[in-house]
């Protein structure tokens, strides 16, 4: 990520280390290993839900009624519209990212193998929950997708499972 601070941040799935983050010296040209084995808060930290709530009119009954919810919880709204940032936000200090498919974008916004996969792999491995939402006819875990292109788009609900589960259970509830 860039910003003020340049940063580096590795998911490592095959040992205990999990998620890495690592900044940017300007003064060395060099990362500089900063923290290890990086968690979304216990208990879900925070309460932020991140989305874009200018398309709310084209989201599903489940989304609505999670953000509604959200709001009615005392939950902050925070949106800087990049994915990295809002994704890096909600591992750093808990809550949830929603980018959901709409009545535009059936099959959401985001693509699956760089956007989704990517920051679900992260997220995952600091403790949170990578969903689609309902997608293709069903719930399901954001890294069980098959992509049939490199292309392939998909909707995206990422962050802490105390927030994740509440968007699922909208669903589960419609069912």
């Amino acid at each position: 990520m860039y910003g003020a601070a340049t940063e580096l941040v590795l998911c490592f799935r095959s040992n205990d280390a999990g998620v890495e983050r690592f900044s940017l010296d300007p003064s060395l040209g060099e990362f500089i290993h900063t923290h290890t084995a990086v968690k979304i808060p216990p208990g879900g930290g925070k309460k932020i839900y991140s989305c874009n709530e200018g398309n709310s009119c084209n989201w599903d009954a489940p989304i609505l009624d999670a953000v509604a919810q959200f709001k009615a919880e005392g939950y902050s709204a925070r949106y800087v519209g990049s994915m990295v940032s809002d994704v890096h936000r909600t591992i750093l200090y808990g809550g949830i990212y929603i980018y959901p498919a709409d009545k535009k974008s059936a099959k959401g916004k985001l693509r699956v193998l760089y956007e989704g996969f990517p920051m679900a792999l992260i997220v995952e491995t600091a403790g949170g929950i990578g969903s689609t939402g309902l997608f293709q006819g069903k719930v399901q875990r954001m890294l069980d997708l098959v992509p049939g292109s490199i292309h392939d788009r998909c909707p995206v609900i990422l962050g802490s499972p105390r927030d994740v589960k509440l968007v699922l259970s909208k669903y589960e509830a419609g069912n």
